[in-house]
């Protein structure tokens, strides 16, 4: 049967018009794959710049205590103020410095102030190390347990926080946590530096631990009975500090000795996690200095 001139326009159209479709469906996977790599390019470059310091106090710090530095890098032209001091610690130390654009900074890092040291991957210690540092110190172990903190500028804050109470050491999860970082480092200011943390597989087997070597653990809880003021955070203790959203996971609720909470007053009925630590920490600091 011969195909007539309609049905042989009408299969041309049908031809080219799936062609087309093809041709367009090749381009956007070609342009999604160019954007993939585009992305992941980024991703490196930031993973190279993961373990910075960035920020003047937080560099000043880091060269005061010592810890390895592997390079510093100086925004050119920027010779003024705490930069100086710095500069000349780090000659006297023997760290190399190179001065760069400030470009290169800002793609390093946010609010570097003009100065970024790069430096090995933080390191961890482990429990028995802060248990260690208070028995060195002949003092009842004081530790911080973060259950699940995942914004990196309230764990900043609270391992600033607890390293001018004399915390002996900070307890983060290895997974749903944030670990730290650039920015951790940032807005500690410096206090990772002098901050004993260890990350472990399971908070509910360290709590056990702690327990075994004498320790209360003291948990914070919107719903407890008992105000924190109220509690005898005397002797050796360690104070968990539940995440931002939810509080404290259910498994280390229960595991917890005695629940506190922070009286709400307000219409608001939650507190920053790092307040809340804070709030707790210099409780425990005030009852044990009596």
């Amino acid at each position: 049967m011969r195909e007539s001139y309609r049905d042989k326009q009408n299969r041309k159209s049908r031809i080219a018009r799936e062609r087309l479709e093809n041709y367009e469906k090749k381009r956007k996977n070609k342009i999604k794959k160019i954007e993939n790599k585009q992305y992941q390019n980024k991703d490196d470059e930031k993973n190279n710049y993961e373990d910075i310091i960035a920020g003047r106090n937080a560099v000043l710090e880091l060269l005061k205590s010592g810890k390895d530095i592997n390079k510093l890098f100086i925004e050119k032209g920027e010779k003024h103020g705490s930069i100086n001091e710095i500069i000349a610690k780090a000659k006297e130390n023997k760290i190399v410095i190179v001065e760069v654009d400030k470009l290169k900074l800002d793609n390093m890092a946010e609010n570097h102030q003009g100065v970024i040291a790069i430096v090995p991957p933080f390191n961890y210690c482990e429990v028995e190390d802060i248990l260690n540092l208070a028995k060195g110190k002949k003092e009842d172990p004081f530790i911080l347990i973060l259950d699940g903190i995942e914004d990196p500028h309230n764990l900043g804050s609270i391992i600033r926080t607890a390293e001018t109470a004399g915390v002996h050491g900070i307890i983060i999860p290895k997974r749903r946590s944030v670990g730290v970082n650039a920015t951790v480092a940032k807005v500690s200011t410096g206090a990772i530096s002098y901050m004993k943390i260890a990350r472990v597989n399971n908070i509910n087997d360290i709590i056990r631990k702690l327990k075994e070597e004498g320790l209360w653990i003291i948990g914070t809880d919107g719903e407890a009975n008992t105000l924190y003021y109220n509690q005898d955070l005397k002797g050796p203790i360690a104070i968990i500090i539940g995440s931002e959203g939810f509080g404290m996971n259910r498994l280390v609720k229960e595991n917890a000795d005695i629940l506190v909470k922070i009286p709400m007053k307000g219409n608001i009925t939650s507190l920053n996690a790092s307040v809340s630590a804070g709030i707790v920490i210099y409780e425990a600091v005030k009852q044990r200095e009596l």
